[in-house]
């Protein structure tokens, strides 16, 4: 039954463990790659929706969308592309629209009319090759909402903080047990040695009175072997002096 709990113990401790450090390598990548426009990974980028522009026929706020880099001139009508929007109401923000037909900007260069499938409105401008960040992939369901709730306090807290913290408690109950079970070891390798050496200490005594036994029988029997009527030398000497 230990055994099983072991195992078990130790099967949450390594889920945790990898659950902490796989929210750790998302938050990291995301920071890195989502909303980049300035990275890429071989030509690749990512980019979290913030808008239901096209829900009705791709995708919707917190997806994250894949994108490639590409040559503009290939692009055609029909194509979703994600670019960096010049309208006023929008500048500098990124988009992913579908693009409606090729055009020309007001200063002659090649681009494109996009729009949103969900409204049908064309956008206000007209995007040129430069502002193309590339074209649009597939995308991923709701990653993005997670990643924007992981870069919270509370989502940190819940993703990361406290599944170290529960893995580091973990840790600290194993390490404490190791700790008695090590002294209990040394205590129980003290004990049995005291234990020997008590048992050799009787075995010893016994030994001693077994001898301190048969010396006392040896000493008996010499005196019981002399015969009756024998005499010393002396007790011969004083007799022949009284005659």
């Amino acid at each position: 039954m230990k055994k099983h709990t072991g195992v078990v113990r130790s099967v949450i401790t390594w889920i945790i463990l990898i659950f902490a450090v796989a929210m750790m390598l998302f938050t990291f990548i995301s920071v890195s790659v989502f909303n980049r426009n300035d990275r890429s990974i071989a030509g690749y980028k990512a980019f979290v929706v913030l808008s239901d522009s096209m829900k009705a026929t791709d995708f919707e706020a917190g997806d994250v969308v894949v994108i490639k880099e590409v040559d503009p001139s290939t692009l055609k009508a029909g194509d979703i592309i994600t670019f960096t929007s010049r309208d006023s109401s929008s500048f500098g923000e990124t988009i992913t629209h579908k693009i409606r037909r090729l055009a020309e900007t007001a200063e002659g260069e090649p681009g494109f009319v996009t729009y949103g499938t969900s409204s049908g409105t064309d956008d206000l401008t007209v995007v040129d090759y430069f502002s193309v960040e590339g074209k649009y992939l597939f995308r991923i369901p709701k990653v993005g909402r997670f990643f924007n709730f992981i870069k919270t306090v509370p989502g940190y807290v819940c993703c990361i903080l406290i599944p170290f913290l529960l893995f580091i408690a973990i840790q600290g109950v194993n390490i404490i047990r190791a700790l008695k079970g090590y002294r209990k070891e040394q205590a129980d390798e003290l004990q049995a040695q005291r234990d020997e050496l008590a048992a050799e200490k009787k075995r010893t005594e016994e030994m001693l009175a077994e001898l301190e036994t048969l010396r006392a029988q040896l000493g008996g029997s010499s005196g019981a072997g002399k015969p009756d009527g024998e005499t010393s030398g002396d007790d011969n000497t004083a007799g022949n002096d009284e005659k």
